[in-house]
């Protein structure tokens, strides 16, 4: 009903996308007009400061022109405004406002305007002080009992109490015990400051005490806020609420006793002077400000508090005496004269609706408008009654069938990777020659939010790493519950892995009504282990055969903070050289340099290169963003180190040859065998024995062939297997170095990805090095084609073994060549359009003759 409504009286919208919250509105007569009409203060998280003085022709109007007095966008967020007498030498009001980093004092003027445009008002900077901590809140007040003037008192948010006498600064103190900063507020009668802690306590300190605590110092002023020295402070009081506060309000009217306000997040507290509770009111809401306001009888104090439900609630003491209902949810109110209107509610919420408001028991005129009656067309009726029990019936065959989508995920998976490694290793049959091999514990945790069965928990680390168990399987998943398992990780095979990513797919079902076995779904996630688990901290190495620099844009970083698992406690704080020991590989040796902004990775072979390469890039990426520094990037100067590679392919490759070799061997030694069986088995069968010619020997002999040809070709393969590994954490490595050295994006580097690494393993069917080849020349002919020719050859249809690997690495020299020149990666449509090469500043398009063998 609009009896328990608040009358809008006057209302504004305060900007766009703007925030605002408790500290942001203060209401006083700030331009000292001697007219008792107060002025409306705001500031913004935005950095707005605006003045207002509402004259609404009548009720309900909205925000007029001249209603504003005066906006201004200062640089930083306003956190908090407050009107006092700030200024030595006058007892005029100013006003203060808050900054992160900056306390500044203005004086409010207005000049009488000569035309019809009305008064101009303008601010004037008094004086400023920049606050070497970051600020949360202020409170201000006649400290000490000085007549005349308000002084100004800073809460940092490490819980320092700055006080400034006005133009200078006095000392600063920190809080006993402080963790977090609460609201604070000055009491003039007592001479005390109240705030609340982090340990849910009111507690009072005394001006005096503050003061005494403090040593003196002569030291600068910057040098005074840097150091708050002093001895021990003692509060005057503590009492101990058990919540955290949102509000303080200290007030003193007529015919009451002095009392100390505090709203919390469930309860009202009403104080006395020394800490002792007068009463409390509990809450059956969430509050969200309040204000003591007046005293309308003797001992009792009326207070407005505003709550979630966009309510604002009076209450006498502990008495509800009115309740009305506000457009929005305030942040901050306040009482205020205007125009003769003594009492009017302004009010604030954080999205900036502010609104002057009354209570009033003006009534509703609405009425409801009369239904017309018309008559009833039963044919009608019948015919929409069929077609309703039409689309339900069409709409219950497919219903519960798949389950709805749901805005979020009915199972969440989580990976937690333990920060050190096992106390006892967890290692078990490992090839690695080494003394101790570490693991490392991951910790998974499944949370769903519905009813799950046949959940399945599969874990896979690359080739070379193992785990302790690599499935789970939890039958139900009740819904709200979350299950939890660990495993460990560690290297077993002796040969460095490609990567140090993990995935965990987890399989699940959601049963519905129509379809009870559950409909399948899956959910996955990714981890990534530490770099300790495969390499061990050394000595560093001088000499190397294969180097690598990276040269990045931000100064050198401390290999402290970017590997500090790896450097010993008690080392130099400066560390530009580290040695690391690769468990089943070379040393690799990471030198930062002491002037210039370049990394060098250096070791004996090139593929264990790569763990570190990426690990470091990983590393800056990660520090810098910690720093705030979002335009880090590493680059490679060149050239690209192919010679390197293309050793590691013909390795492979030959491997490969060798390996189909000897499969070709045993599978001829086999058919030999099992033509010896057939002729041995004819001779036992033959009812007139005849001799075997030595058939038994060739027996034997082809059956040691064959064993040895087996084991063998067991070995080439687990060689072959070794050596596709390297070969790929090579390929990882030239991927990332031509990234650097073109500056790819990430869309041109996965297309890299996808070129290089189209397999996940290897075999003589379909093998790394056609496969390659194939996408090579997709991208030579398509998006880094130079002429129409090129684009009109076609690719072979079918994939065999090459007989070498001269023409795979031909077009790996041609792409980086194309890229070198300007060409760029791309799968549009348009991506075979032809593209011109700048050479030497001249535009030319070179024809180049591939090799269509």
């Amino acid at each position: 009903m609009s009896l328990f409504k608040a009358r809008d009286w006057w209302s504004a919208t305060l900007g766009e996308n703007e925030e605002f919250d408790q500290g942001c509105l203060s209401v006083a007569d700030v331009d000292n007009s001697g007219s008792g009409q107060d002025k409306i203060i705001v500031g913004s998280y935005s950095g707005f400061l605006r003045i207002f003085s509402p004259h609404p022709s009548k009720a309900g109007e909205g925000v007029q022109a001249e209603d504003l007095l005066l906006e201004v966008q200062l640089r930083d967020p306003v956190l908090q405004v407050e009107v006092g007498k700030f200024v030595s030498g006058t007892e005029l009001l100013h006003l203060a406002v808050l900054q992160p980093k900056k306390l500044s004092v203005y004086s409010v003027s207005g000049t009488l305007g000569n035309v019809e445009h009305g008064n101009q008002y303008q601010i004037k900077l008094m004086y400023e002080h920049n606050l070497q901590r970051t600020a949360c809140n202020m409170t201000h007040g006649p400290f000490g009992g000085v007549k005349g003037r308000d002084l100004i008192c800073i809460q940092s948010m490490d819980g320092m109490l700055m006080f400034f006498e006005q133009e200078s600064y006095a000392f600063g103190r920190y809080l006993p015990g402080f963790l977090l900063p609460g609201p604070l507020r000055y009491s003039p009668k007592t001479d005390s400051f109240v705030t609340v802690s982090s340990c849910r306590q009111v507690e009072s300190y005394k001006y005096q005490v503050l003061a005494v605590a403090t040593e003196a110092d002569t030291k600068k002023e910057k040098e005074q806020q840097k150091i708050g020295s002093g001895k021990k402070l003692l509060a005057d009081w503590i009492l101990n609420i058990g919540e955290q506060a949102l509000d303080i309000s200290i007030v003193s009217f007529n015919h009451t006793v002095f009392s100390i306000f505090v709203l919390g997040e469930r309860n009202f507290f009403c104080l006395k002077g020394n800490g002792q509770i007068r009463f409390m009111k509990k809450l059956e809401y969430s509050p969200s400000c309040f204000l003591p306001y007046c005293s309308v009888s003797e001992g009792t104090i009326n207070s407005l508090v505003g709550n979630h439900n966009n309510m604002l609630l009076v209450y006498q003491d502990v008495t509800l005496r009115w309740a009305a209902q506000l457009p929005h949810i305030p942040v901050a109110v306040k009482v205020a004269n205007f125009q003769d209107m003594k009492g009017i509610i302004v009010t604030l919420s954080d999205s900036g609706h502010l609104q002057c408001s009354y209570f009033g028991t003006d009534p509703s005129l609405f009425q409801a408008p009369k239904v017309e009656s018309r008559d009833i067309n039963y044919e009608e009726l019948d015919k929409e009654m069929k077609e309703l029990q039409r689309i339900i019936k069409e709409a219950t065959k497919t219903q519960d069938i798949l389950p709805k989508i749901e805005k979020e995920d009915d199972l969440i998976l989580l990976a937690n990777v333990s920060p050190t490694l096992d106390a006892v290793s967890q290692a078990v049959d490992s090839a690695v020659e080494s003394e101790a091999v570490p693991s490392v514990t991951v910790k998974f945790c499944i949370r769903t939010r519905l009813h799950v069965q046949k959940t399945v928990l599969s874990i896979v680390v690359p080739p070379f790493l193992a785990l302790t168990q690599d499935q789970f399987i939890f039958y139900s998943v009740e819904p709200g519950m979350s299950k939890s398992v660990s495993v460990s990780v560690f290297l077993k095979g002796n040969c460095p892995p490609e990567d140090l990513e993990g995935n965990a797919v987890v399989s699940y079902s959601t049963p519905t009504e129509l379809n009870p076995e559950g409909v399948p779904r899956v959910a996955q996630c990714k981890f990534r282990l530490p770099l300790r688990l495969v390499c061990l901290p050394i000595q560093p190495s001088k000499a190397a055969n294969h180097k690598l620099t990276i040269d990045t844009n931000k100064p050198p970083v401390n290999l402290v903070n970017l590997f500090p698992d790896f450097i010993e406690h008690g080392d130099d704080d400066q560390v530009n050289v580290l040695g690391f020991q690769l468990l089943a590989g070379q040393k690799v040796t990471l030198l930062a340099s002491k002037t210039s902004q370049r990394y060098r990775i250096q070791s004996e072979k090139f593929e264990d290169l790569w763990l570190i390469t990426k690990e470091l890039i990983t590393q800056f990426e990660d520090y810098f963003l910690k720093q705030g520094i979002k335009d880090f990037t590493c680059s490679f100067s060149g050239p690209v180190p192919l010679q390197d590679y293309f050793e590691l392919i013909d390795q492979h490759f030959e491997l490969r040859m060798n390996t189909e070799k000897y499969e070709n061997l045993l599978s001829e030694r086999a058919v030999q065998f099992r033509a010896i069986q057939k002729l041995l088995l004819t001779r036992f069968k033959d009812k007139t024995p005849a001799p075997l010619q030595n058939l038994d020997t060739l027996l034997d002999g082809t059956y040691r062939q064959v064993t040895g040809i087996a084991d063998a070709t067991e070995e080439l393969q687990n060689n072959l297997f070794r050596a596709f590994i390297r070969l790929k954490a090579a390929t990882h490595l030239i991927i990332v170095l031509i990234g650097l050295w073109q500056k790819l994006s990430k869309d041109q580097v996965s297309i890299l990805e996808s070129t290089f690494l189209p397999l996940q393993q290897d075999g003589q069917e379909l093998g790394w090095e056609e496969s390659v080849d194939a996408a090579l020349s997709h991208l030579l002919r398509t998006c880094l084609s130079k002429s129409s020719k090129e684009q009109a050859l076609n690719l072979t249809s079918q994939l065999s073994i090459p007989k070498d690997t001269s023409k795979l690495k031909k077009h790996i020299t041609l792409l980086c060549d194309r890229l070198a020149k300007g060409g760029r990666l791309s799968l549009s449509a348009d991506s075979g359009s032809q593209q011109s090469v700048l050479i030497q500043g001249f535009s030319m398009t070179s024809q180049v003759s591939l090799d269509n063998e």
